[in-house]
């Protein structure tokens, strides 16, 4: 079971970046997926999770207006669509995934059992 972060990288003020959440080894759809970032000095924030079979989805009011999670259940890849960012954004954002089917989301770290490696998020001012 692993799941693959990716789409970091460097933005300006205002830019859009995507960020992927790839699955081997298990299907997506039945778990509720969640999306965590964590700055330098800064405690690990919850930023947006999707339930079990696109149940619930929820969006920290950091990031509500700003992201979007989707899921693309052909390619077992759970999205973030980032727009308008924020240097505030700068972060590695983890993908994870927790074992259990869920409809109503949370982004409580402890529920979730399988944690994506990491993808840089930089946005410059």
């Amino acid at each position: 079971v692993q799941l693959q972060a990716s789409g970091g990288g460097l933005v300006q003020t205002g830019g859009s970046l995507r960020l992927s959440c790839a699955a081997s080894g298990f299907t997506l759809d039945y778990y509720a997926i969640g999306w965590f970032r964590q700055a330098p000095g800064k405690e690990r924030e919850g930023v947006s999770c999707i339930g079990s079979n696109d149940g619930s989805t929820f969006h920290a009011d950091s990031v509500k207006g700003r992201f979007t999670i989707s899921r693309d259940h052909a390619k077992n890849t759970v999205y973030l669509q980032m727009n308008s960012l924020k240097p505030e954004d700068t972060a590695v954002y983890y993908c994870a995934a927790e074992p259990r089917f869920v409809q109503f989301c949370a982004v409580v770290p402890e529920q979730y059992d399988y944690w994506g490696q990491g993808t840089q998020v930089t946005v410059s001012s």
